[in-house]
């Protein structure tokens, strides 16, 4: 099986993962079109120069290693992906092969993560408009990060039940630090999670916003009110 798993960033994608990464069934690949996203914008991200240079970038190849084989001998591969990346151009037709799983999470978090990361965020950064056309093109399972850390076991077995994949327990831990599928941006992204062996808590209250990250999360609420009337429940 190869998951194509959608969401913006900063919606627990790494953590999930690093979650499948813990299966020994499991090869992962960590944002394949990252690095053609921003050769391709030339958008100024942090450790653009860094990534380019590290990684592929260009769209075909690596769409033409999306649609081969899983790699490392694994039964099953994960690949994080995020709508975001796909720009016009960019092949998409790799994805009707994969069980695509839309991860969503509420924006006001969203916004208040990805503002301590990189400055002025637009909608276009965070990705609600474009998952949501990426989810109508290839529609599948939707699940929240926030139901995920309130009861991790429940909802990621739940998950495994609707895409036809058995449940391993082993995706609820993972060994602390970095791991050698990481993208090279990890240093910048990632500390929280090579902080952690496994998903967090429940997340609290939804933090409170003020001008232009109030706004952003205002604007970006519909879009994801949209997926969540999809979403995986208990």
């Amino acid at each position: 099986m190869k998951i194509a798993m959608w969401s913006g960033p900063r919606n627990l994608s790494t953590a999930m993962m690093y979650s499948f990464g813990a299966r020994n069934d499991f090869a992962i690949w960590d944002e394949p079109f990252y690095a053609p996203y921003l050769a391709a914008t030339g958008l100024d991200h942090p450790m653009r120069d860094q990534i380019v240079a590290a990684h592929e970038v260009d769209p075909a190849k690596v769409a033409a290693r999306c649609a081969g084989p899983v790699p490392d001998g694994k039964k099953h591969w994960y690949m994080k992906h995020m709508p975001l990346h796909m720009i016009d151009g960019f092949p998409l037709d790799w994805a009707a092969d994969c069980v695509n799983v839309h991860l969503i999470r509420h924006p006001a978090r969203v916004v208040a993560s990805y503002a301590a990361k990189r400055e002025n965020p637009t909608l276009d950064d965070i990705g609600y408009r474009q998952h949501l056309e990426l989810f109508r093109r290839f529609p599948g399972p939707v699940i929240d990060s926030s139901d995920i850390r309130e009861n991790p076991e429940e909802m990621l077995n739940k998950l495994c039940e609707t895409i036809g994949l058995d449940w391993n327990p082993a995706a609820l831990h993972w060994p602390a630090g970095g791991r050698a599928e990481d993208g090279i941006w990890a240093s910048h992204w990632y500390g929280a999670i090579h902080k952690s062996t496994g998903f967090a808590g429940a997340e609290g209250p939804l933090p409170t916003l003020a001008g232009e990250a109030a706004h952003l999360a205002a604007e970006a609420l519909p879009f994801y009110e949209t997926l969540a009337v999809e979403k995986i429940t208990l």
